[in-house]
């Protein structure tokens, strides 16, 4: 199970703050699209965000195992 971690507006929208998928061998690009699937409502905001895998931050073809935890950060912004 992938773990997805929502933050901010992203957790606002979904309704939900970490929900674990049953994908396995899909790079971020490809679990962006499955999210999308899943929550329709966020797909413009995932164009803007940051991943990170396991704490690591990945670009759009990074492969990502079943068990890793994936982290969807928003922009921050504010003054």
């Amino acid at each position: 199970m992938i773990k997805v971690l929502f933050f901010a507006g992203l957790a606002e929208k979904t309704g939900q703050r970490v929900v674990e998928l049953d994908y396995c061998d899909l790079t971020v690009r490809d679990l962006k699209s499955k999210v999308i699937q899943q929550y329709p409502s966020i797909k413009q905001d995932l164009d803007g965000v940051m991943v990170a895998v396991n704490e690591e931050f990945v670009n759009a073809d990074y492969k990502i195992s079943s068990a890793d935890e994936v982290a969807f950060i928003p922009p921050v912004s504010g003054g």
